[in-house]
């Protein structure tokens, strides 16, 4: 979901308030408004007893999904960061476009949540030259898209409300889902276990309330982390320096951070 200042049409107010570009904070700030979360959610306690990422004697470290199933890529992704390293350090966040899934990490690839979100209503892997500048109104559906990409993520706010800002010049962030046009019945969207229901936003990824609150804001409150989109029209190899079969094999290059 991408905005600039003024001539928003009035039906896209609330999508105004969600996702503005004001420059980011350095520590998290919390939305008081008390709506019901919405369903589809898979957050992990922290004092969750199953185990932290690990590997065998001679095996590439993987990520912990925590019983959760992910897709090829998803899976990939995931070890790859954590095999690599490419995260340094940091919290981090896979999301499967395909699957319109949303995985979050700690620093050292175990799983703290998982949940659907929506995404950009058009398929594609780029944004708009530019866009992060435009009016809603004049962004066609054709040119909503999620882009994929290594995103370094820190949290803010727009106008009114917190968010996790993951493309700060496109205006791409994550934040809790918002009505937006009362014809895009976001919050039964987000509530089915369908993929095809997901794609419905301007760009941006809007998560159950209940899984910013306690994933997201938790996750992120006083550090930044990397947020890795995949792509749905491109292959991963397009995206991420990963080579080689689902083996664990990776590139030495890091992919630039946009």
């Amino acid at each position: 979901m991408r905005i600039t200042a003024g001539g928003v049409p009035l039906g896209l107010v609330l999508v105004l308030l969600a996702c503005s570009p004001i420059a980011p904070l350095t520590a998290a700030t919390r939305d008081a408004s008390p709506v019901a979360a919405v369903s589809g959610v898979t957050p992990v306690g922290p004092g969750s007893t199953m185990s932290a990422a690990s590997s065998g004697v001679g095996q590439p470290q993987r990520a912990d999904f925590l019983g959760e199933v992910p897709s090829e890529d998803a899976r990939r992704v995931a070890d790859w960061v954590v095999a690599s390293g490419d995260n340094d350090g940091l919290p981090f966040i896979i999301i499967d476009k395909i699957r319109a899934k949303v995985f979050i990490f700690n620093k050292s690839g175990r799983l703290l949540g998982a949940t659907f979100a929506l995404l950009g209503k058009a398929r594609g892997d780029d944004s708009v030259p530019g866009i992060g500048s435009q009016k809603l109104s004049t962004i066609t559906p054709d040119e909503r898209t999620t882009p994929a990409g290594r995103f370094v993520a820190e949290l803010g706010r727009d106008f009114e409300h917190g968010v996790l800002w993951v493309d700060y010049r496109d205006s791409i962030s994550m934040h809790r889902v918002i009505v937006g046009d009362p014809g895009d019945h976001r919050f039964q969207r987000l509530a089915t276990t369908s993929a095809l229901d997901k794609r419905i936003t301007y760009g941006c990824i809007n998560v159950p309330i209940k899984f910013y609150d306690d994933v997201v804001l938790e996750t992120f409150a006083g550090t930044t982390g990397i947020v890795y989109i995949l792509p749905d029209t491109k292959t991963i190899q397009e995206v991420f320096p990963i080579s080689g079969s689902a083996d664990g094999v990776i590139g030495n290059d890091s992919p630039q951070t946009r």
